[in-house]
């Protein structure tokens, strides 16, 4: 007798255990009574008939991405793949619409991405791109909330995370970018050998200026001991013609011994006679008189064109 109760006791064990179901957190479950809506079930342990009632589905309602790979082309006929990213999720309130009134969710929001990045890239150029990719994004956005938050779905952000050229584009720009930058570092190469002439020929202005000084203090130091060593000839008796033949040959030996007291010295004075130097000193002086000369009676042409005027 109790062997015939087994089957019985199994089955309402199975009937007892199938009445109930888990729904996990962040979760809804929608329930059908004989095919038709009967209610929608949030997390927690919940109750149905048995074979009656049965979970149609389980909808998710964490916050999802789906990224959408679209490849267009720029205004400036360039190739370029584009990956888009798309975070969204279910509205508590509309898990109805959501579950009944779309079937694939995820090929929905693919075509709208679709639609709107092949109408917004063509408008603009390759660079244009790279700049303006969150604009391309909010027009993503503002297209799939317009389209999808009548089904349930709610778009909470959509990004831009890859812009990908065709491969001869890209090292068509890296070319580019390289010549550009070997181009500035030429520029810069030539700005720092033009500084470099500049101030090298500044110093050697200055080195000349700083020699010319040199010569000038030296030749006027000369002048002023000749002028010493006259007056001190004029005193004791000698005029200045003769004072000055002395000191032209003293200077001349005196260069003669220094000439000599170098050893490797291959330098040779031409005339080399005390006499050449006095004829040089009287043919100075000489031209210095004719000069004078010259210069007064320039002087006295000039006031005599001045009084017949």
């Amino acid at each position: 007798m109790n062997f015939y109760l087994i089957p019985f006791l199994i089955i309402g064990l199975f009937v007892l255990i199938s009445s109930f179901f888990i729904v996990k957190q962040q979760t809804a479950a929608i329930i059908e009574r004989f095919g038709r809506f009967e209610s929608i079930r949030h997390s927690g342990l919940r109750l149905k008939i048995p074979i009656i009632d049965r979970v149609a589905g389980r909808l998710s309602l964490k916050i999802q991405q789906l990224d959408v790979l679209v490849e267009t082309k720029t205004l400036d006929d360039v190739f370029v793949k584009l990956k888009v990213s798309v975070q969204y999720r279910v509205l508590s309130e509309k898990v109805y619409d959501a579950f009944y009134k779309l079937d694939y969710p995820h090929e929905q929001i693919t075509s709208y991405v679709f639609d709107v990045v092949r109408a917004e890239v063509p408008k603009m150029k390759l660079d244009d791109v790279f700049v303006k990719k969150d604009d391309i994004a909010l027009a993503v956005k503002a297209e799939l909330n317009d389209a999808m938050l009548e089904y349930g779905f709610d778009i909470i952000k959509t990004l831009v995370t890859d812009i990908d050229p065709d491969a001869q584009v890209k090292a068509a720009m890296n070319r580019i970018n390289a010549a550009d930058r070997e181009k500035t570092a030429a520029q810069y190469e030539g700005d720092a050998a033009r500084i470099l002439i500049v101030e090298k020929a500044k110093a050697e202005a200055e080195s000349k200026r700083l020699q010319g000084q040199g010569i000038a203090d030296q030749r006027r130091e000369i002048a002023r001991g000749l002028e010493e060593s006259v007056d001190v000839l004029n005193r004791v008796g000698i005029n200045s013609q003769e004072a000055s033949a002395l000191i032209v040959v003293t200077q001349h030996y005196d260069t003669l011994q220094a000439i000599g007291s170098e050893t490797n010295s291959n330098l040779i004075l031409l005339p080399n006679s005390p006499q050449a130097g006095s004829n040089m000193l009287n043919d100075m002086v000489a031209s210095f008189t004719a000069s004078n000369q010259i210069g007064e009676a320039m002087k006295k042409a000039r006031k005599d064109e001045g009084g017949k005027k």
